[in-house]
């Protein structure tokens, strides 16, 4: 399987860069975080394409065993433990940012198994609603 591109918008872009700047690098999600952040295309927060998983946003995806979930993407502080915001720095957390509805990547999960992570919807995301300074 052909790994997605990613694309990100300049301000999410520079506020994950002065957050992985703000840890150790033997912070868990660090490398997976910055590796992410190197292979990214960055766009004005204007021109984000309105499908595409940025910080904030709630995404429905599945995995390859069909197990679907509803999330929201959250930087580490937001992290609720209800379940429903997931951290960036988590495995499908890094996984989901910047795909568009459609993508599909293979990614290692919190247990170390490979899975197909795949982004089912866009439910809501900040660019799109005209919150671009969030």
């Amino acid at each position: 399987m052909k790994t997605p591109d990613i694309t990100l918008s300049t301000t999410d872009f520079d506020r994950l860069d002065n957050l992985l700047a703000s840890l150790g690098q033997d912070t868990v999600g660090y490398d997976t975080l910055s590796q992410e952040l190197q292979r990214a295309t960055i766009v004005p927060p204007q021109q984000l394409p309105a499908d595409v998983v940025s910080m904030n946003s709630t995404v429905r995806f599945s995995l390859a065993n069909g197990k679907s979930s509803t999330l929201t993407l959250v930087y580490p502080k937001d992290a609720a433990p209800s379940g429903d915001k997931i951290s960036i720095l988590a495995p499908v957390g890094s996984a989901l940012l910047g795909l568009k509805c459609g993508d599909s990547i293979n990614w290692p999960l919190p247990g170390g198994e490979m899975s197909v992570i795949t982004v089912d919807e866009v439910i809501y995301q900040p660019e799109r609603a005209g919150a671009y300074h969030r």
